[in-house]
């Protein structure tokens, strides 16, 4: 899977302060771009994690999860 160019529009005002931004740090305004994707989709992976994590609250109903966790597992032995 290889990088792609992509052509987007945006307002002046965001492509000027992309422009401070990028000069700030030294980066291109693609690479300020692609670190601005990276981070959308590292929340959005945390977002996923923790709706799961709220969805399945409280779904165990077998007790003590490590318990049981170590009983099955002593089946294998």
């Amino acid at each position: 899977m290889g990088n792609r160019r992509t052509i987007i529009t945006i307002p002046e005002k965001d492509k000027a302060w992309l422009e401070v931004f990028s000069k700030a740090r030294g980066i291109s305004l693609a690479e300020a771009i692609r670190r601005g994707i990276a981070e959308l989709k590292q929340k959005e992976e945390r977002n996923v994690y923790q709706r799961l994590v709220q969805e399945t609250r409280g779904i165990w109903k077998k007790g003590e999860g490590l318990a049981y966790q170590e009983r099955i597992r002593s089946e294998w032995r």
